[in-house]
């Protein structure tokens, strides 16, 4: 059942950096301007927390002024260490913590916005909604969206339809502070 949006609903919004990055950069060589996602995602709507998910790796990528943008943009940045295992392997992830987080700070919100194309989040959009009472979106690239996701959640909101002042293009300056290619 779709959410009907009205400015007395408060919302909180939970970011997979990561996943919203990469998605991004993969399919449309694009950055994410992550100011105006805050604007059309709450949509005149409360915001009362949106929390951003972040995984350190090497700040000489200039992920230190990446992580201020993000906080300058009015995102929380939540920021955890790369694990690296002895035997090379890397693990970056924070689906685990996005979920304790939605579900710790649900009595704050109306209405979570998880902004993840994950299917792994499914059991926590089930719990916001049947255990709490919640309303649950999901905003996500369409095309790289879990479709158990999308059914689960009570609004989809599909980030490839989303007006073009969402991305900025990578040759222009992004909200990271790099230049990258044109997208030809």
């Amino acid at each position: 059942m779709a959410i009907i949006p009205n400015k007395e609903q408060r919302v909180g919004v939970f970011i997979d950096i990561q996943n919203l990055y990469h998605s991004a950069k993969n399919l449309y060589d694009s950055r994410v301007n992550y100011s105006e996602l805050l604007k059309k995602l709450t949509n005149g709507r409360k915001l009362v927390r949106a929390l951003g998910y972040v995984v350190k790796s090497d700040p000489a990528t200039g992920e230190d002024a990446f992580f201020k943008a993000l906080e300058e943009s009015g995102i929380e940045v939540i920021s955890k260490d790369i694990q690296i295992f002895s035997s090379g392997a890397k693990k970056a992830d924070w689906d685990v913590g996005i979920a304790v987080d939605a579900i710790r700070t649900s009595g704050m919100f109306d209405v979570a916005i998880l902004v993840s194309g994950d299917g792994d989040f499914a059991p926590l959009v089930k719990y916001l909604q049947w255990g709490l009472g919640k309303g649950v979106e999901v905003a996500a690239f369409g095309k790289t969206t879990s479709s158990l996701l999308r059914d689960v959640a009570d609004n989809f909101i599909d980030l490839d339809e989303m007006p073009k002042m969402i991305f900025k293009t990578s040759s222009s300056r992004s909200i990271s502070g790099t230049k990258g290619r044109k997208k030809t």
